[in-house]
């Protein structure tokens, strides 16, 4: 039975108490910042104004971005520069994975920019980033997060057979909103990279933003669609305009709601649902590796 969401609408003023966010400290923090700055690599963290920046880097973790900084999309979510690109870094694979062996990681994450000007989309370098994070790192879970490729899965398909413990794939919205939140991405194209990774034997997992505008019917139905696709791992967190040129929020979701699309995504059968005003797609996303 559908339960009554409960909402805060946007305030110019200042966001609900249940989205304060913890401030960057600690020593741990500052060897996070070291190491991933003398090895000059990019995570989502920082060019995707992370929440939980303060308190994953605290604990030692951190997601990777490979490919550079700089996205050939402009998502009307996502804080990520947009233009065009710099050459790819043949070196790159190695840092991250000499980076995660110096952090002593158990568990990474790693994710991109779209590369839409390269032949492969980056799938190659993709590839040979899992692989050499398995060289120096045998007994480091890995879990990757992917773009959609085009479409292309030929492409994804190079991705599956580096055999990372886990492909994500986000979902982002629900199909009605996905024309104005995504820039090239396609709702349908995107369930069809999911069912793909699943088919191919790697736990498939989604995220989802809310407080777009999106209806609780719509969550639900988003929800069967990437059951439907065999995804097993699902995230719900609260959309934040990182800029006032980014799409508004519509609504701040209360806590209450979320906790209801948890029980709700584990009665749909997800094996794993994290869902919290501040969760993120990697967020305790080494929980999701059995």
């Amino acid at each position: 039975m559908p339960q009554k969401r409960k909402v805060e609408q946007k305030s110019s003023h200042r966001k609900p108490d249940w989205l304060k966010i913890q401030l960057p400290k600690g020593g741990n923090f500052t060897a996070v910042k070291e190491i991933v700055e003398k090895n000059h690599l990019h995570t989502i963290c920082t060019s995707g104004k992370c929440p939980n920046m303060g308190e994953c880097w605290s604990a030692g973790t951190a997601t990777f971005m490979i490919l550079g900084e700089i996205c050939t999309r402009s998502c009307k979510f996502c804080a990520t520069k947009t233009g065009k690109p710099l050459p790819v870094v043949p070196e790159e694979p190695f840092r991250v994975a000499e980076s995660i062996q110096k952090m002593k990681l158990k568990h990474c994450v790693i994710t991109s920019v779209d590369r839409d000007d390269l032949p492969d989309g980056g799938a190659s370098h993709w590839a040979e980033t899992i692989l050499k994070i398995k060289e120096l790192n045998p007994n480091t879970t890995i879990e990757v997060l992917i773009p959609d490729f085009g479409g292309n899965m030929d492409h994804v398909q190079t991705v599956c057979d580096a055999r990372p413990d886990v492909i994500s794939h986000n979902l982002e919205t629900v199909e009605r909103l996905t024309p104005q939140v995504r820039s090239a991405a396609q709702y349908r194209r995107s369930l069809e990279v999911l069912k793909h990774i699943a088919a191919s034997g790697v736990p498939a997992k989604s995220g989802l933003m809310l407080g777009l505008g999106e209806t609780e019917a719509e969550i639900l139905q988003t929800m069967d669609d990437l059951r439907s696709a065999g995804v097993r791992i699902l995230t719900l967190g609260q959309y934040l305009q990182p800029t006032k040129t980014h799409l508004p929020v519509v609504e701040y979701v209360h806590p209450d709601t979320f906790a209801h699309y948890k029980t709700v995504g584990l009665e749909k059968k997800f094996q794993f649902v994290e869902s919290a005003p501040l969760v993120r797609s990697s967020y305790h996303a080494e929980k999701h590796i059995g």
